[in-house]
C-alpha cells in the first residue's frame, strides 16, 4: 500500500508537473506565479488513491459520515477520500453562479460532513459548499485539502487541515507585479478559458 507523506507529495506534484510556475489567474481571481493544477497529480489513479488514503487519515477523527466537494476541483480527491473512509461521496456545482446539490444528491439533517477541496487558496468554494451542506441541516466536521495555498488566511468555522502547504503569493490584479511586468496571463482554473 502505498504511502503519501509530505516529501512524498511535493515530488510527486514536481513530477507530475502539477506545481507549475508563471503568471497565473486563480480560481479565486487573485493571480499568482505559482500553480498547481493538482488534476494533473491526481490522474494517476494510484496517486489519487494514496493522496486520498492520506488526507481520510487526517480527517477521520471528525468522524465524517459523508464527504461534500465542489466541482469540478474537488471531485477525483473528494470521492478518493470518501472511498478511503467508507463514506458515501457527494459534490456541489455551480448553476447561474451559485453552488447547489444537483443531480439527485441529497444530505441528511445532522449528517456529519466534511468538506473536500483538492487546493485552497481563499477557500471560497470550500465554503461555498460548507453552505450548501449547512442549508441541507447538515453539520460541517471539518475541512480538508491536499493543498493549503492560503498562507493560513483561509478562514472556516470548522477545523481545517491539509497534506501540505505550499507558500505562493497572491495577488489583485491592480498590485501583481507580473502584470506589471507585461507578462501573459494563462487562466488554468476551472472557473476560465485558457
Amino acid at each position: 500500500m502505498r504511502k503519501v507523506t509530505d516529501v512524498d507529495l511535493l515530488a510527486a506534484l514536481k513530477r507530475t508537473g502539477a506545481l507549475q510556475e508563471g503568471h497565473f489567474k486563480l480560481s479565486s481571481g487573485l493571480h499568482s506565479s505559482r500553480y498547481v493544477q493538482c488534476a494533473k497529480l491526481l490522474e494517476d489513479p494510484s496517486l489519487a488513491k494514496a493522496v486520498g488514503r492520506a488526507l481520510a487519515d487526517r480527517l477521520r477523527s471528525f468522524e465524517p459520515e459523508s464527504v461534500l466537494s465542489p466541482a469540478l476541483g474537488g471531485v477525483v480527491i473528494g470521492y478518493a477520500t470518501a472511498a478511503a473512509l467508507e463514506v458515501p461521496f457527494r459534490f456541489c456545482e455551480r448553476r447561474d453562479s451559485v453552488m447547489l446539490l444537483r443531480r439527485g444528491f441529497e444530505l441528511e439533517p445532522s449528517e456529519r460532513v466534511v468538506v473536500v477541496e483538492d487546493v485552497v487558496t481563499t477557500g471560497g468554494s470550500a465554503r461555498e459548499a460548507g453552505q450548501v451542506a449547512g442549508t441541507a441541516g447538515a453539520v460541517v466536521a471539518a475541512y480538508g485539502a491536499v493543498i493549503d495555498r492560503s498562507s493560513g488566511s483561509a478562514a472556516f468555522e470548522a477545523p481545517f487541515v491539509s497534506l501540505l502547504e505550499i507558500e505562493a503569493y497572491a495577488f489583485e490584479p491592480v498590485d501583481c507585479p507580473r502584470c506589471a511586468a507585461g507578462e501573459a496571463l494563462a487562466a488554468p482554473g476551472s472557473r476560465f478559458t485558457n
